[in-house]
């Protein structure tokens, strides 16, 4: 069993995604989590799915777009460190990723099946990790990281956008029914 990371393991704006993650099977925590975004998307009609909650916010699709990019991105980084990649890893602009794919021309069942294929190969990863890889150390966009943090920061950063689809997408008094 992981124990979330410590102060200093990770960078501190993503403090917010770390604390929601607890202790605890964090393999098992990410199968849930694949389990309740599916549900979450999977049935949205294309109105639904291209709805913004405010004119300068991103689409449904573009959030399920994000989350998928984010924990490629992510995955990639826990893989350069776990495998003892000691060069500093880049940032990323979320948004130019967001404004550059197009996810809105996609489909919700294309969208859907290509986050299903990174969480797999993201939970298939973790599977390959010995004990010893959790707290190997890397750089990702001038900031120390572990591998832990890392795979902690991908469950935090999903459950981070579940809780928005739900509070500001899904409960939002325009949302087409």
């Amino acid at each position: 069993m992981l124990q979330v990371p410590a102060v200093g393991e990770y960078a501190p704006y993503y403090e917010p995604y770390i604390r929601l993650v607890s202790d605890g099977n964090l393999l098992e925590r990410l199968e849930v989590q694949r389990k309740q975004t599916k549900e979450l998307f999977e049935h949205l009609t294309e109105k639904q799915a291209t709805f913004r909650y405010s004119p300068n916010k991103w689409s449904m699709k573009e959030v399920l777009g994000h989350i998928t990019d984010t924990e490629r991105y992510l995955s990639y980084r826990l893989f350069c460190i776990a495998r003892g990649e000691t060069k500093p890893l880049p940032g990323h602009d979320e948004n130019l990723f967001v404004e550059t794919a197009n996810f809105n021309n996609q489909s919700m069942e294309q969208l859907l099946n290509n986050f299903l294929s990174v969480r797999q190969a993201t939970l298939q990863l973790i599977k390959t990790l010995q004990p010893t890889d959790w707290l190997k150390l890397g750089n990702a966009n001038g900031y120390r990281v572990t591998v832990r943090a890392q795979a902690y920061i991908i469950a935090g950063h999903e459950m981070h956008h579940q809780n928005i689809i739900k509070e500001r997408y899904l409960s939002a008094a325009n949302f087409p029914k």
